[in-house]
This record gives structure tokens, C-alpha cells and sequence, in this order.
């Protein structure tokens, strides 16, 4: 296995060495694997980035490389196969594939989708709260009261969802200010590219408006015991 960047910690405790000795680009983070990974579109060829894998199942395409100068970051595996051309979109776990002993091999047919699918799975089981619906989140976004700008609000842990529930709670008074104290943004930063505010974050497709793998209408994730809002205090009223 080659490891660029020297084998971290935690990294390098995600996989075991037969698991990524043949795998292309390899490097090792804190808590994360990463490795170089393309797609490929009958009209473009071949777009190379770096996929990076944490140990709690998320995947992300944090640099795309297909041209010089292509400046996309933190794509979803459903983005980067849209952006790639790919005429499949959807279908990324066949279509995005990585290096193998010098071969491109799909990501189904390797072993470093298994912590997303161990989160899958665990989403299943556990996340099946209210009508057997599996809590699951896409990314949401509220602009800026002082700069006008849109921010984006992941919301995959309940920290995360802390944040969006309490600033759309203050919607037309949130400021980026208000996420300063965590170090998160500022007026000065720059807005988010119109054209990556479609993907958020649904596992189904890149661009969803919305369907049943992400919208969750209250979880213990995205809805607060210690909140007195009248959403909250209703969540955990019907389900007592």
C-alpha cells in the first residue's frame, strides 16, 4: 500500500492492510481514509478526484480533479457523478470507481463502502421512528439577515441540527454572526456556487426536492428536549 501522507492513527485503523494494499492514492487522517477515485462519461472521460471515507459512513469527493482548473470541493458521490457527465446519475456506487492493482474497479465491488453501509444499516434499525420512516436529513439553508447571503446547514448530527432548528427559529433575524462563536462563518466569507445548491445531501440524487429518504418529519436527532418551542415540546409529548 502507498501511503501518501504517512499513516495516521486513525486512519489507518479503519481498514486493515489487505483491504487497501492494492488501492491507488492512498492516504491516511485523523479518522478518515482517503483515496483517488474517478468516473467515467462516454463524452468527457475520465474525472479523477480524491474521495475521502470516515469511519461514520460518509463519503465525500473532496477535490475534484478532472480539469486544471475545475476549483469543485465536498461533492456528494451523487454530484461528482453528475459533474463528471455521467449519464447514469443516481447509480454512483457502480459508476465511481477506483484504482486496483492498476484497474478501475467500481466501489460495490471493493471493501470501502462498509461503513456506509454499516450506517445504512444501522439508519434502518435504529432511525425507524414514527411510521417506520428512517430519520434522515438534506442539507437546508437560511440567508443571512446582515449580508444577504445563503448559508448551507448540514445536518447529519444533532449538533448540526441544533444549529439550523435554532437560527430558523430566529429566520429573519439569523446572521452569520451567530455561528461565529463555533468558527463555523462570517459575512466576509463567500456565498455557496448557485450551481452546487441543488445537491443537498439526499442519498438518493444529487438534486432531490425532497422525497422519503430525506425529509423527516421529527427524530430524536433534529428535535430537543430542552427546547421550549412548540414543535419540540409536541415531538416529545406524542411520543412519551
Amino acid at each position: 500500500m502507498a501511503v501518501e501522507n504517512g499513516a495516521a492513527a486513525g486512519g489507518a485503523a479503519l481498514f486493515g492492510e489487505g483491504e487497501l494494499q492494492d488501492v491507488s492514492g492512498v492516504s491516511l487522517g485523523e479518522s478518515f481514509v482517503e483515496v483517488t477515485c474517478g468516473c467515467t462519461s462516454a463524452r468527457y472521460g475520465d474525472s479523477v478526484g480524491r474521495l475521502r471515507i470516515y469511519a461514520s459512513g460518509e463519503l465525500e469527493v473532496i477535490r475534484c480533479e478532472c480539469t486544471p482548473g475545475c476549483d469543485e470541493e465536498k461533492l456528494s458521490l451523487s454530484a461528482f457523478e453528475k459533474h463528471s457527465g455521467r449519464g447514469t446519475a443516481g447509480k454512483w456506487q457502480n459508476t465511481v470507481w477506483v484504482i486496483v492493482k492498476g484497474e478501475k474497479v467500481a466501489l460495490s465491488k471493493t471493501g470501502l463502502l462498509k461503513f456506509y453501509h454499516k450506517k445504512l444499516r444501522s439508519a434502518n434499525v435504529a432511525g425507524n421512528l414514527r411510521g417506520g420512516r428512517r430519520a434522515c436529513h438534506r442539507d437546508e439553508f437560511i440567508r443571512c439577515a446582515s449580508c444577504g447571503k445563503e448559508r448551507r446547514f448540514r445536518l447529519r448530527t444533532k449538533e448540526e441540527c441544533r444549529l439550523y432548528h435554532d437560527a430558523a427559529a430566529a429566520r429573519h433575524g439569523w446572521t452569520c454572526h451567530d455561528l461565529s462563536p463555533a468558527g463555523r462563518m462570517s459575512c466576509d466569507d463567500e456565498e455557496e456556487r448557485a450551481s452546487r445548491r441543488p445537491s443537498r445531501g439526499c442519498a438518493r440524487a444529487a438534486a432531490c426536492v425532497g422525497c422519503e429518504r430525506c425529509v423527516c418529519f421529527g427524530c430524536e436527532i433534529c428535535r430537543f428536549a430542552d427546547c421550549s418551542c412548540q414543535t419540540c415540546v409536541d415531538f416529545y409529548h406524542n411520543s412519551s
